[in-house]
C-alpha cells in the first residue's frame, strides 16, 4: 500500500468518525436537556470532545503532509503529534472534567425530569452509528497489521499513525460509554434513585481520562523521538547485514519522523578489502533493499566504520522496549 493510499485511508477514517460524532453529540445534547440525565449530558460532552479531536486530527494529517523545506529538511511529520497531543488534552480537560463534575453534582442534588424514553432511543441510535465508525477503524487496523506482519494489538501499541489509533480508542470508549450510560439510566429508572445516573457520569469521565492519558503518552513518546518496534528493527538490521559487502552492522538507530516517515542511521563495518566504489554501491543497494521492503523508510544514513567503537559513547543497538511499553 502506497503512502498516499495510507494517508487517504486515515483521512477517511477521521472524517467518518468526526461526522458520526457530530451528529451523535447533537442528539445526546437534546436528549440530555430533555431528560436532565447527567450520564446523557456527559455522553454529549464526550461526543463533542471526540468531534473536536477528529477536527484536530484532520488538521494534523493535512499539516504533516506538507513537503520538506530548507528550514525543515525532514518535513513536518512530527507536527501531527503536536495536534494529536492537543486533542488528547482537550478530551482530558473538557470531556473528563465535565463528566466527573456533573456526575458528582447529580449525586448530591438528585434532580431528573424523568423523561427516559428519548434517552433510550438516542443511546440505541448512537450505538449503531458508533459501531459503523469503529468498524471502519478496525478494518484499517487489520489491514495495516497484516502489512506489517504483526497482530492488531501490537500494531495499535507501536503504530506512529496516531490518527487511526485515536479513532479506534475513542470509538471503543464511546461504545463502552454508551453502555455505561444505558446501565445508569436503567437503574435510575427502575429504582427512582439518581445515584446510578451520577455514578455512570463519573465512570464515563474516568473512561475519558484513561483514553486521554494513553493518547497523550503515545504522542509525547513520538515527539521525543521513538524508535521502530523491536521486530521491525531486527528486520532492518537483517536487510543491512544481507548486503554482500557488509561484514557487520555495529550500530543501528531508527526514529519516526512522522506517521509514514522513518529515519534509519547505522554504523556499518564493510569488508576490509572493499574499494570506495564498492562501498558506495553497497550503500545504494542497502537503501534500495530497505525502501523496497519498507516504503515508510524515508531516509537512510550509513556511516562506514572498520571496528566496533569502545567507550561510554558507544552503542551497538537501540535499546529494546520492555513488554509493558510501546514497542
Amino acid at each position: 500500500m502506497a503512502d498516499a493510499q495510507v494517508k487517504t485511508e486515515s483521512v477517511g477514517t477521521v472524517v467518518v468518525a468526526g461526522a458520526a460524532n457530530l451528529a451523535i453529540a447533537v442528539a445526546k445534547l437534546v436528549a440530555g436537556l430533555l431528560s436532565g440525565s447527567a450520564a446523557m449530558l456527559s455522553e454529549a460532552v464526550h461526543s463533542v470532545a471526540d468531534t473536536t479531536t477528529e477536527v484536530l486530527l484532520y488538521l494534523a494529517l493535512r499539516r504533516e503532509a506538507r513537503p520538506a523545506d530548507p528550514r525543515h529538511p525532514f518535513g513536518y511529520g512530527k507536527e501531527s503529534y503536536v495536534w494529536a497531543f492537543l486533542a488528547a488534552l482537550f478530551t482530558f480537560v473538557a470531556g473528563a472534567g465535565f463528566a466527573i463534575t456533573h456526575g458528582v453534582t447529580t449525586i448530591l442534588v438528585h434532580e431528573h425530569s424523568g423523561n427516559y424514553l428519548t434517552s433510550y432511543v438516542v443511546l440505541a441510535v448512537s450505538f449503531a452509528i458508533e459501531s459503523v465508525s469503529l468498524a471502519r477503524a478496525v478494518r484499517q487496523v487489520r489491514g495495516e497489521s497484516r502489512r506489517w506482519r504483526t497482530t492488531s494489538r501490537r500494531y495499535l501499541r507501536s503504530t506512529a499513525d496516531t490518527a487511526v489509533k485515536a479513532v479506534f480508542l475513542e470509538d471503543t470508549a464511546a461504545l463502552i460509554g454508551l453502555l455505561i450510560a444505558a446501565g445508569g439510566l436503567t437503574l435510575s429508572h427502575l429504582t427512582g434513585d439518581e445515584l446510578y445516573d451520577g455514578v455512570a457520569s463519573i465512570l464515563i469521565g474516568v473512561l475519558l481520562l484513561v483514553v486521554a492519558a494513553v493518547l497523550a503518552h503515545s504522542n509525547i513518546s513520538l515527539l521525543v523521538g521513538r524508535a521502530v518496534s523491536g521486530p521491525l528493527h531486527r528486520r532492518i538490521e537483517q536487510e543491512l547485514a544481507a548486503v554482500p559487502t557488509v561484514d557487520r552492522v555495529d550500530t543501528l538507530m531508527t526514529m519516526f519522523l512522522g506517521p509514514q516517515d522513518i529515519l534509519v542511521a547505522a554504523k556499518v563495518d564493510f569488508r576490509d578489502d572493499a574499494t570506495g566504489a564498492e562501498i558506495e554501491a553497497a550503500a545504494d543497494e542497502a537503501e534500495r533493499r530497505l525502501t523496497g521492503h519498507f516504503p515508510e523508510i524515508a531516509y537512510v544514513f550509513l556511516d562506514p566504520t572498520r571496528s566496533r567503537e569502545t567507550g561510554p559513547r558507544a552503542r551497538t543497538t537501540q535499546e529494546e522496549p520492555s513488554p509493558g511499553r510501546d514497542a
